[in-house]
């Protein structure tokens, strides 16, 4: 028999979603995937990202308080294991920071990159553009880098960039001030095609390859 997950707080998240506040990644998503299986005609979407839970309703069908209620009252257990193992090729030749992380983590530069691959990461959230996954966690010796003092006017997309504990790929071209450790020659988001390959609770893997490689593997998809 599954143990029941601690209930989440709720609050309101704008005048027509609520935010549930759990006491951590694991029981988020098993917040979301419990709300999901619920048919409730009045949930629009279930967005879960680190240790929280956005919840859309369609206020033509209720009111607030009804849905604080009902997620108040929602039976959580363990989410199923059912997530993707995937692998991402990531060329660290094409790294632009690589010796500011170095310089910060007191690593050599192959320490850094061997560190950076070597760890599976889960995808903990999406955000800031269209794909973007927020990944976690970085190993200890690699963690608490800063960003860079000034964000690039424009990052190229597949540019992988850390900093904090997390790890992300730019998916399209955009400001941004990660510190930029190599790049995945893969297609990671295409808004026409409605191609986003990459969900919250995905498991990763960085895999190193050459530049002739990268070349080869350019613009294809998972």
């Amino acid at each position: 028999m599954h143990a029941i997950a601690p209930a989440p707080s709720i609050e309101p998240l704008g005048d027509q979603a609520c935010l549930a506040r759990c006491a951590s990644e694991e029981e988020a998503q098993a917040f979301a995937s419990s709300a999901r299986q619920m048919d409730w005609p009045w949930l629009v979407d279930v967005v879960p990202a680190y240790t929280t839970v956005g919840l859309y309703f369609d206020l033509r069908l209720c009111r607030y308080r009804e849905v604080q209620v009902a997620l108040e009252r929602l039976t959580v257990r363990p989410a199923p294991v059912e997530h993707r193992e995937i692998e991402i090729p990531c060329c660290y030749a094409y790294e632009a920071d690589l010796e500011r992380i170095a310089s910060h983590s007191k690593l050599d530069r192959e320490r850094v990159i061997e560190l950076h691959w070597q760890t599976p990461y889960t995808v903990y959230a999406i955000g800031f553009c269209p794909g973007f996954p927020y990944m976690g966690y970085l190993p200890e010796m690699l963690s608490g880098v800063p960003r860079l003092p000034s964000p690039r006017a424009r990052v190229e997309p597949g540019a992988v960039g850390l900093t904090g504990r997390q790890t992300g790929i730019y998916t399209e071209k955009r400001p941004g001030g990660w510190n930029l450790i190599g790049r995945t020659p893969l297609e990671l988001v295409n808004v026409q095609d409605g191609y986003f390959p990459l969900q919250v609770g995905d498991r990763v893997r960085f895999t190193p390859i050459t530049r002739t490689e990268f070349q080869r593997l350019r613009g294809k998809r998972l």
